[in-house]
């Protein structure tokens, strides 16, 4: 037997080795730690034993469904997914739960804001911090010129930027929150319509200059409109958190051989 690979059985069923090293390439691990995927891999296949012979002790039948048009599920899914409805204690979401995360996080249920901004690039790398200082002092001298003469820096994105943008005069069209880099993001979210940021801005692309033509802010969504989106991902939560109960009281009842479940898999070196 390998030592790094042991046979692992689960109430005297044997799980072959090369199913798990099969169902290892599904879990990621650091390449000088090949061993954590092997382990993650056996922990799935122990728990989808258990669930496949729990299945077997409720007498249920598989009943694959369509996952969608073109993907059915296999029979032991089908068998999974069974024992899970049947056998798990979820929860009811209530109208209050979804009011009070509706009440507690109103800042995430809003229509995104939405920017029409221009831009002149001066493309750096990140670690070239000489060529960033010289590109830097360029956009400031630009920002000066076209505080001056504002119609300039259409002409100035002609022939000065690294971005494709350049061909449109800077213009970046219509683009909404989470579109762009959060530096490059933070400066549209304080500029109001008209607006030329006064100063560079940095980002992993390079340096800027922004121009902000046109905005509309983000509204908030009333609470009915996003009620059956909490109540959904708050069903997820509480699926989630009654699998694992449940999958973890199939542990702790089993004969599992060859790994500990109850022993988390080591994230440094030994």
């Amino acid at each position: 037997m390998n030592p790094l690979m042991p046979e692992i059985t689960v109430n005297g069923e044997l799980i072959p080795s090369a199913a798990i090293a099969d169902e290892a390439q599904n879990h990621n691990a650091p390449k000088d730690k090949p061993g954590w995927a092997w382990k993650a891999a056996a922990r799935a296949m122990v728990i989808r034993a258990l669930l496949l012979q729990e299945a077997g002790r409720l007498g249920l039948k598989p009943d694959p469904q369509m996952l969608a048009s073109d993907k059915q599920e296999t029979e032991d899914e089908s068998l999974i997914r069974s024992v899970l409805e049947n056998q798990m204690n979820i929860p009811a979401v209530s109208a209050t739960e979804c009011q009070f995360i509706y009440d507690s996080r109103k800042e995430i249920f809003r229509t995104p804001n939405l920017f029409q901004p221009a831009h002149i690039l001066f493309a750096v790398k990140p670690e070239d911090k000489d060529a960033r200082k010289i590109a830097k002092k360029n956009a400031e001298a630009f920002i000066a010129t076209i505080q001056k003469t504002p119609k300039v820096f259409a002409d100035i994105a002609r022939t000065n930027s690294d971005c494709q943008s350049k061909d449109a005069g800077g213009t970046l069209g219509q683009i909404g929150t989470g579109d762009t880099v959060a530096e490059f993001e933070a400066v549209l979210d304080i500029l109001a319509a008209g607006d030329l940021h006064p100063e560079p801005v940095e980002t992993r692309f390079g340096i800027h200059i922004i121009r902000m033509d046109e905005k509309v802010e983000g509204k908030q969504l009333p609470f009915d409109a996003v009620k059956h989106q909490i109540m959904e991902k708050l069903e997820q939560v509480a699926w989630a958190k009654a699998a694992q109960t449940y999958t973890q009281d199939l542990v702790n009842n089993a004969d599992v051989k060859g790994i500990d479940l109850n022993k988390p898999i080591q994230t440094t070196a030994q």
